[in-house]
């Protein structure tokens, strides 16, 4: 497979991707920079992307890891599993990533430990919180992309009370330009807030 992205440094950009109307996403490449860059990851690090849609940041993350690590890419959706599986094997990473169908919290019932849980906005967020509490080492850090600010709100509350430290909260509006004759217009996208934290050293 030849490599499309040979750098080191994250953000993709978005139309190197694979999309299917029927699958959001992916999510755009200035989020993805700073998601990767909340996440902390290093070589061989181990990752779990709850609901991976289109997979951007699946593959931003393998990216990092490299060789000797391991991305789990989870999904309910069949059409974002499949799409996530070719955006995958177009990078050539596929030696590092398993694409799964499946619910979390259930599916992540006797998983190993892992370094960093990335987590897409979601209406189980807290039970997803709770068992991603549970798979990361100490130390270990959780990303959540938020569209909705209630998602955030529940984001930070639940994290707060499973005991997390460093709650950060970043709220990102990018616009791109775009060139008409008489310049370049700025279009704006989705405004998203990212929450991430670390789990305690002291453990719970």
């Amino acid at each position: 497979m030849e490599n499309i992205w040979c750098y080191k440094t994250p953000g993709v950009p978005d139309e190197y991707f694979f999309v299917d109307e029927n699958v959001p996403g992916p999510t755009k490449e200035e989020v993805r920079v700073l998601t990767i860059s909340k996440s902390r990851l290093n070589e061989g690090d181990v990752v779990i992307d709850v609901g991976c849609g289109t997979g951007g940041l699946t593959v931003e993350a393998a990216l990092q890891v490299g060789v000797h690590g391991k991305v789990y890419a989870f999904d309910d959706d069949v059409a974002a599993v499949a799409l996530t599986q070719r955006n995958v094997e177009k990078f050539g990473v596929n030696d590092r990533v398993v694409v799964k169908l499946g619910n979390v919290p259930e599916c992540l019932s006797g998983f190993p430990v892992v370094d960093a849980v990335l987590v897409g906005g979601t209406a189980n967020l807290r039970k997803i919180l709770g068992a991603v509490q549970t798979r990361l080492k100490l130390g270990g850090r959780v990303v959540v992309n938020a569209i909705l600010l209630e998602t955030a709100v529940v984001a930070v509350d639940e994290l707060r009370a499973l005991g997390f430290e460093n709650i950060d909260v970043t709220h990102v509006s990018v616009s791109k330009g775009k060139q008409i004759k008489s310049g370049t217009m700025m279009l704006a996208r989705n405004p998203i807030t990212i929450v991430s934290a670390l789990k305690s050293l002291g453990g719970m």
